[in-house]
């Protein structure tokens, strides 16, 4: 299953840069690049990332001044700096970093840093990373469904879809909000993308597709998930 979390790397060293997107993707990622404070902020608004791996040197701003503007965004913000001297780690961290990783690093505890703070992200966001609705239960943190206990699979764009909804379990969430998140920016208007993806999650989660009581269709708004938790 193809991962639709975004992490934004922000290293002005284009090895380092070219390093950690070859794990993260192999991790099945989504990976945005900044080489500056100003690519960084930029990437922020436009790519929306759950997580920034943040190098503190940058040539245009000092990494320590963005950490408070990209947590004020919503993001988790994972330090990753060869400034590893104690007080500097103290400092990123009474700002707002969720983590510091000093360089050189190993590129699996930048993965395992990276699941705890989605783990920590998804929990403040949802109150827990596992949403139950009746059987079927979506773990936000192993990108998992089970019904009754069995893995479900899921397309990626399916579960995308099915993620999201679960982040806002018993609102609606519009069809531009799940297209953008889905989908990407520009897909706005796609509705029909969310029809077929609709269609397919009650296929393999419903007990009658044709009357579904997960997921409710509000005509000309969105979609929400429905059920008891």
């Amino acid at each position: 299953m193809t991962n639709a979390v975004t992490i934004l790397v922000v290293d002005d060293e284009p090895a380092i840069r070219r390093l950690l997107h070859a794990g993260l993707a192999r991790a099945d990622y989504r990976v945005v690049e900044a080489g500056s404070a100003r690519e960084t902020l930029a990437a922020i608004q436009i790519d929306k990332p759950e997580v920034v791996l943040l190098d503190l040197g940058l040539p245009d701003r000092d990494g320590l001044e963005l950490i408070p503007i990209i947590k004020s965004a919503g993001p988790a913000v994972i330090v990753v700096s060869a400034r590893d001297a104690t007080e500097q780690k103290v400092a990123a961290l009474d700002l707002g970093a969720d983590d510091y990783v000093s360089k050189p690093f190993d590129s699996e505890e930048v993965l395992a840093r990276i699941r705890t703070a989605l783990r920590h992200r998804l929990a403040k966001v949802t109150g827990t990373p596992v949403i139950r609705r009746g059987e079927v239960e979506v773990d936000l943190v192993a990108r998992l469904v089970r019904k009754n206990g069995a893995e479900v699979h899921l397309t990626p764009k399916e579960y995308g879809f099915l993620a999201e909804l679960a982040k806002s379990a018993g609102r609606v969430v519009t069809h531009a909000q799940l297209l953008k998140a889905v989908w990407g920016p520009g897909h706005e208007s796609d509705v029909e993308y969310l029809r077929v993806a609709a269609r397919g999650i009650r296929r393999k989660l419903e007990e009658d597709p044709s009357r579904p009581d997960l997921i409710r269709n509000e005509p000309g708004v969105g979609y929400r998930l429905l059920g008891d938790a």
